[in-house]
Protein backbone atom coordinates (compact mmCIF):
# COMPACT_ATOMS: atom_id res chain seq x y z
CA UNK A 1 0.00 0.00 0.00
CA UNK A 2 1.11 3.40 -0.53
CA UNK A 3 2.59 5.74 1.99
CA UNK A 4 1.59 9.00 2.14
CA UNK A 5 3.29 12.39 4.14
CA UNK A 6 0.78 14.68 5.50
CA UNK A 7 0.97 19.08 5.56
CA UNK A 8 -1.49 21.12 6.97
CA UNK A 9 0.02 25.12 6.91
CA UNK A 10 -1.17 28.88 7.70
CA UNK A 11 -0.19 30.94 4.60
CA UNK A 12 -0.90 34.95 4.76
CA UNK A 13 -3.40 35.93 1.86
CA UNK A 14 -0.32 38.35 0.17
CA UNK A 15 2.02 34.90 0.26
CA UNK A 16 -0.37 33.23 -1.84
CA UNK A 17 1.80 33.73 -4.65
CA UNK A 18 5.10 33.25 -3.29
CA UNK A 19 3.86 29.93 -1.74
CA UNK A 20 3.19 29.12 -5.34
CA UNK A 21 6.12 28.89 -6.69
CA UNK A 22 7.80 27.06 -3.70
CA UNK A 23 5.67 24.67 -3.84
CA UNK A 24 6.09 24.49 -7.70
CA UNK A 25 9.75 24.07 -7.70
CA UNK A 26 9.07 21.64 -4.34
CA UNK A 27 6.45 18.87 -6.49
CA UNK A 28 9.37 19.07 -9.17
CA UNK A 29 11.57 17.88 -7.11
CA UNK A 30 9.87 15.42 -4.77
CA UNK A 31 8.37 13.69 -8.50
CA UNK A 32 12.03 13.87 -9.38
CA UNK A 33 13.64 11.93 -6.76
CA UNK A 34 10.80 9.39 -6.56
CA UNK A 35 7.68 10.42 -5.05
CA UNK A 36 4.46 9.31 -7.04
CA UNK A 37 2.01 11.90 -6.55
CA UNK A 38 2.04 15.57 -5.04
CA UNK A 39 -0.90 18.05 -4.51
CA UNK A 40 -1.19 21.52 -2.60
CA UNK A 41 -4.56 22.46 -1.94
CA UNK A 42 -5.96 25.68 -0.21
CA UNK A 43 -8.99 25.63 1.83
CA UNK A 44 -12.11 27.52 0.24
CA UNK A 45 -14.60 25.85 3.21
CA UNK A 46 -12.46 25.66 6.47
CA UNK A 47 -15.04 26.87 9.35
CA UNK A 48 -12.92 27.91 12.37
CA UNK A 49 -14.22 24.96 14.51
CA UNK A 50 -15.40 25.54 18.25
CA UNK A 51 -13.19 22.53 19.68
CA UNK A 52 -11.44 21.41 16.89
CA UNK A 53 -10.27 22.45 13.36
CA UNK A 54 -8.34 22.89 10.53
CA UNK A 55 -7.74 27.05 11.40
CA UNK A 56 -6.99 25.81 15.04
CA UNK A 57 -4.59 23.31 14.17
CA UNK A 58 -2.29 25.42 12.88
CA UNK A 59 -3.42 28.97 14.56
CA UNK A 60 -4.38 30.72 11.37
CA UNK A 61 -5.16 34.34 11.76
CA UNK A 62 -7.68 36.36 9.88
CA UNK A 63 -4.83 37.17 6.99
CA UNK A 64 -4.07 33.50 6.35
CA UNK A 65 -5.18 30.30 4.19
CA UNK A 66 -4.86 27.05 5.16
CA UNK A 67 -3.25 24.76 3.00
CA UNK A 68 -3.58 20.99 2.94
CA UNK A 69 -1.27 18.90 1.33
CA UNK A 70 0.20 15.40 1.09
CA UNK A 71 2.74 13.48 -1.28
CA UNK A 72 2.60 9.90 -2.12
CA UNK A 73 5.13 7.52 -1.81
CA UNK A 74 5.25 3.83 -3.06
CA UNK A 75 5.72 2.28 0.44
CA UNK A 76 7.88 3.99 4.15
CA UNK A 77 11.20 2.56 2.87
CA UNK A 78 10.74 4.84 -0.50
CA UNK A 79 9.85 8.02 1.39
CA UNK A 80 12.84 7.52 3.58
CA UNK A 81 14.96 7.31 0.60
CA UNK A 82 13.08 10.22 -1.23
CA UNK A 83 13.34 12.79 1.60
CA UNK A 84 17.03 11.85 2.24
CA UNK A 85 17.38 13.08 -1.49
CA UNK A 86 14.79 15.96 -1.46
CA UNK A 87 16.64 17.50 1.90
CA UNK A 88 20.21 17.02 0.06
CA UNK A 89 18.91 19.00 -2.56
CA UNK A 90 20.50 22.47 -2.69
CA UNK A 91 17.24 23.75 -5.05
CA UNK A 92 14.94 23.78 -1.67
CA UNK A 93 17.79 25.93 -0.03
CA UNK A 94 16.38 28.94 0.41
CA UNK A 95 15.80 32.28 2.62
CA UNK A 96 13.00 33.39 4.26
CA UNK A 97 9.54 30.89 3.83
CA UNK A 98 6.47 32.66 2.67
CA UNK A 99 4.46 30.86 5.65
CA UNK A 100 5.53 30.18 9.38
CA UNK A 101 6.60 26.87 9.52
CA UNK A 102 6.74 26.09 13.27
CA UNK A 103 2.75 26.04 12.73
CA UNK A 104 2.85 23.30 9.91
CA UNK A 105 1.41 19.99 11.39
CA UNK A 106 2.96 17.10 9.24
CA UNK A 107 3.59 13.68 9.36
CA UNK A 108 3.71 10.08 7.43
CA UNK A 109 1.01 7.70 7.24
CA UNK A 110 0.32 4.57 6.51
CA UNK A 111 -2.83 3.94 3.98
CA UNK A 112 -5.22 2.24 5.83
CA UNK A 113 -7.89 1.50 2.83
CA UNK A 114 -7.91 3.38 -0.97
CA UNK A 115 -11.05 2.65 -3.07
CA UNK A 116 -8.90 1.17 -6.04
CA UNK A 117 -8.48 -1.77 -3.93
CA UNK A 118 -11.79 -2.27 -2.82
CA UNK A 119 -13.22 -5.12 -4.90
CA UNK A 120 -16.77 -4.16 -6.44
Amino acid sequence: MPYVDGFILAVPKDNIEAYKALATTACAIWMEHGALDYVECIGDDVPYGELTSFPRAVMAKEDEIVVFAWIVYRDRESRDAVNKKVMADPRLKMEGMPFDGKRMIYGGFTTLLRAGDIAT
